[in-house]
């Protein structure tokens, strides 16, 4: 490769949008509305003589949700010897109550070769959810969430991150992630309350590690219908002994995921195992199972979780119990297509929580999305 040419790459990829406003660029976006009925259960913890507590009071309403609308830009430059410059800037639009342009939805560029893969920094979805978010399969963003997917916290998108992702090897593929959140003032970083953040949207404190402060993993293989990975993720804090914390600042957390999808039918099976959740504190485990069929314009799904934390129980210094009971998760959903770009959906999901100290809850989402 000439000189020339990788000066101006490696230009590219520091200046951003101000050097490669002429590349091939496309806008897109997706609409996703949905009319929700809400249902949830008291919360409840055990006090000192064993006596009921009601922490949570139960509610249940109608609500017009925003379900992950967004809209964005992405492109790529050909810089000639096998060199592109690749780019995406997306931003959150809620078209139910305002906030648009905010969320930490993907902001990245990057540098892609032919041969050995690409390297982006910014915004981005992490290694752990493209194996385990191969289950991530319904309309409504809250089923998918911190109770069917324990990497909800920081196995979704991390910002501040370095990602290296190799080329397809007949089917095989890695990926690994750095995130490397600067430093936030002087803020005591051996106690928990001294943890702080760059700025309030950050994922992580900036304060966890004095370098690397969360990495990932992750390998995959995919071949005609058939798809599995592994990935694995862990802090790099403080252990915090003697506090309780959710996540554990210096845990980790892995998971494996396979799918199939062959004609008109699609399952999946995923496994997750470790403490860098902010579900449960200590370890904890989940298995999340889907499955779709599609006749025509018609699409059913279903799916079935099952959480359940190493330790079940915690007392604290003025003697109140907090119980961490196991988890159901259950999801139904009907989806017609009228076209490529616009469909409706009708989904019901619920948490089923074995206990009476933490509530159940459900939801009914009735919604469309478009997408251009």
């Amino acid at each position: 490769m000439k000189k020339s040419t990788l000066a101006l790459a490696v230009a590219a990829a520091l200046a951003g949008f101000g050097t490669i406003a002429h590349a091939d660029t496309t806008l897109y976006g997706s609409a996703r509305v949905s009319v929700d009925y809400d249902d949830f259960d008291s919360d409840y913890v055990r006090g000192p003589n064993g006596e009921l507590v009601r922490t949570v009071p139960g509610s249940d309403a109608w609500d017009v949700y925003n379900n992950a609308s967004r809209l964005g830009v992405r492109g790529e430059e050909d810089l000639g010897g096998g060199l592109s410059a690749i780019y995406q800037y997306e931003f959150g639009v809620d078209v139910t109550e305002g906030g648009n342009f905010n969320s930490n939805r993907p902001k990245w560029v990057g540098l892609k070769g032919s041969s050995w893969g690409s390297i982006t920094a910014g915004t981005q979805w992490t290694p752990y959810y493209n194996v385990i978010g191969v289950g991530d399969i319904f309309n409504s963003s809250k089923v998918f969430n911190n109770n069917t997917y324990l990497g909800k916290a920081f196995g979704e998108r991390m910002d501040n991150s370095l990602i290296y992702s190799s080329p397809s090897w007949s089917g095989f593929g890695v990926q690994a992630m750095l995130v490397m959140n600067g430093s936030c003032g002087s803020s005591d970083p051996q106690t928990p309350a001294g943890l702080c953040k760059t700025v309030p949207d950050n994922k992580l404190p900036g304060n966890l590690s004095d370098g690397v402060d969360m990495w990932n993993i992750a390998a995959s293989y995919k071949n005609g219908p058939f798809f599995a990975g592994v990935t694995y993720m862990a802090l790099e804090g403080n252990d915090f002994s003697d506090f309780l914390t959710a996540p554990t600042y210096d845990g980790d957390q892995w998971g494996l995921a396979f799918g199939y999808n062959s004609g008109p039918f699609a399952l999946t099976l995923a496994y997750e195992d470790g403490d860098v959740n902010d579900l449960y504190f200590g370890k904890t485990q989940n298995i999340y199972l889907t499955g779709q069929y599609t006749f025509g314009n018609n699409v059913v799904r279903g799916s079935y979780g099952y959480v359940s934390p190493d330790d079940g129980q915690f007392i604290f210094t003025d003697g109140t119990r907090l119980i961490q009971s196991d988890i159901n998760n259950y999801a139904l959903g009907y989806q017609y297509n009228f076209s490529k770009r616009t469909r409706a959906w009708v989904e019901w999901k619920m948490n089923d929580v074995d206990s009476d100290l933490v509530g159940s809850q459900q939801t009914v989402s009735i919604g469309t999305r478009h997408d251009f």
